[in-house]
């Protein structure tokens, strides 16, 4: 683990660049303040208050396309680290740990209670002690459908027109053209008809 003292970037360059970094920086805490309250004023709107929600979601995400609809409750990190194409749905109760970026394509349907986990801990203990942290990046692509409960780990891509069934944990890559089912999610039928 590198000392606090031998990198001269900020905890917050450093958690930006995937690097181990401390969480309890000033920076890296006033920005998870202002995504709270942002999600918090998301997360207490109704269906009936449909641009105050987008005007909120544009505000707290880094990007979100047109269409795209996510139904509270939402839960993010930071928000400016997650980005959602054109035309997706998120059902209740979606958790974007976006540390690092999270990035999803076009047409994404995603299931209630889904996870989206960017952060990774040391397995020392030491290191876990003195609260370093750090991140990999999800890439979610087009068409993707992700099913209720599903969990993805830190530095997963899933490829286009991916089914990835409820309750799944996908702890690496799946391809485009799938169905993975599981814990952890493993390919069951490639979606040309062939076998996995």
């Amino acid at each position: 683990m590198i000392a606090p003292d031998a990198d001269p970037r900020s905890m917050h360059e450093r958690m930006l660049a995937g690097d181990p970094y401390i969480a309890d920086d000033p920076r890296i805490a006033e920005d998870a303040a202002v995504a709270h309250d942002l999600m918090d004023a998301y997360n207490a709107t109704s269906a009936r208050q449909g641009p105050l929600r987008r005007e909120l979601l544009e505000t707290l995400l880094g990007s979100v396309g047109e269409g795209t609809e996510i139904r509270p409750p939402l839960y993010v990190d930071y928000g400016t680290h997650l980005r959602l194409g054109a035309r997706c749905f998120a059902n209740f109760g979606l958790v974007a740990l976006d540390v690092a970026a999270i990035t999803i394509g076009d047409d994404v349907q995603i299931g209630p209670h889904v996870q989206l986990l960017t952060p990774t801990h040391p397995v020392e203990p030491g290191p876990r002690r003195e609260k370093w942290e750090a991140a990999a990046p999800i890439t979610i692509g087009d068409n993707v459908w992700l099913g209720g409960g599903v969990i993805v780990l830190p530095g997963v891509t899933i490829g286009d027109d991916t089914v990835v069934g409820a309750g799944s944990v996908v702890t690496r890559d799946l391809p485009a053209g799938v169905v993975a089912v599981g814990n952890p999610a493993r390919v069951v039928t490639r979606l040309d008809g062939t076998a996995s």
